[in-house]
C-alpha cells in the first residue's frame, strides 16, 4: 500500500502529501585541494555526525564530505516505531513495495545539497546501509535522468558508493534503462562500488550479491562488487581502505596529505 492517497484535487495534486522534515547536516571540509564532494548517507537509526568522526580519519584530503541527517518516521520494519529513515521499508525482498515518495524526497534532498556545488570539483554519493540503498537509488536516478515520480534528475554524479546495502526499486529497471540511449549512455558510464559482508545478518550478502546483478544486467559497466569474508553490518579498516582507493582512481584525486 502507498502511504499517500490518490485522490486529487481539482489542480490534479495529491491531497495527502507528505512532507519530510531532515535532520542535521554535518560537513566535512577538504584539508587540501577541493577536487570531489560526496554526500554521505547514514543507516537506519543513525545521523551524520557519526559518520563525520570516520569520514574525516580517512587520508581523503581533497574531498569535502556533507552528512546529512534522514527524517524522524514510523519504520514499518520497527513495527512503526519511529526513527530516522531515508525512506519506509517494511520487509527487505523483491517482492515488498517500494516507498517511491520517500525516496524521492531524500534523493532530492541529497541532489540539492550538491547542485550549488562549484562546477570544477566532481560530486557523489556513498551511504551504509539504507543510506547504501538511496545512493544506489541515486545512480539510477542518474541514469534514467528523472526521479521515479518524473521530475528530472540533474546531478552529474561521478561515483558512487554502497556498503552493506540493496537496490530499491530494481524490478523494472532494465527496461526503463534500455528504453533510452541516453539513459544507457549514462548507466555505461558512472563507477559505482558496492561492498558486502558475507556474514551480514541484517541486510543478508544474497540482497547485496542480487542488487550487484541487476545494476550489471540493467547495463551499469563500471560497478565493482566487493565482498568481505567474516564481515558482519558493519565497516571495518580494510573496507573504508578499499574505499579510499577505489574513490582516489576513480575520482582522479591527487591523493596527496598537504
Amino acid at each position: 500500500m502507498s502511504s499517500y492517497s490518490h485522490h486529487t484535487t481539482g489542480s490534479g495534486s495529491r491531497t495527502a502529501r507528505r512532507t519530510f522534515e531532515f535532520g542535521r547536516t554535518h560537513v566535512v571540509r577538504p584539508k587540501g585541494k577541493h577536487q570531489a564532494t560526496i554526500v554521505w548517507l547514514h543507516g537506519l537509526g543513525d545521523n551524520g555526525s557519526s559518520w563525520s568522526q570516520l569520514l574525516e580519519s580517512l587520508p581523503l584530503p581533497n574531498i569535502k564530505w556533507i552528512c546529512p541527517t534522514a527524517p524522524t518516521r514510523p519504520v514499518a520494519l520497527l513495527g512503526g516505531f519511529p526513527c530516522t529513515a531515508w525512506f519506509d521499508v517494511g520487509e527487505l525482498s523483491e517482492d515488498g513495495p517500494d516507498d517511491w515518495e520517500g525516496l524521492d524526497a531524500s534523493a532530492a534532498h541529497i541532489a540539492n545539497l550538491l547542485s550549488t556545488e562549484p562546477a570544477d570539483v566532481k560530486v557523489g554519493i556513498g551511504g551504509f546501509s539504507m543510506g547504501a540503498a538511496i545512493s544506489v537509488y541515486s545512480a539510477t536516478c542518474c541514469a534514467l535522468g528523472r526521479y521515479g515520480n518524473g521530475n528530472p534528475y540533474s546531478i552529474n554524479l561521478r561515483a558512487v558508493v554502497g556498503l552493506s546495502g540493496w537496490l530499491p526499486g530494481s524490478r523494472n529497471l532494465r527496461n526503463k534503462i534500455e528504453g533510452s540511449h541516453e539513459a544507457a549512455r549514462r548507466a555505461a558510464s558512472l563507477p559505482i562500488l558496492l561492498s558486502h559482508g558475507n556474514c551480514d545478518d541484517v541486510v543478508p550478502y544474497k540482497y547485496g550479491e542480487k542488487s550487484a546483478n541487476s545494476l550489471s544486467i540493467a547495463g551499469f559497466r563500471q560497478l565493482t562488487f566487493e565482498s568481505f569474508d567474516g564481515l558482519g553490518h558493519y565497516t571495518v579498516p580494510r573496507e573504508m581502505d578499499e574505499v579510499c582507493n577505489w574513490l582516489t582512481g576513480r575520482l582522479g584525486l591527487e591523493g596527496s596529505r598537504e
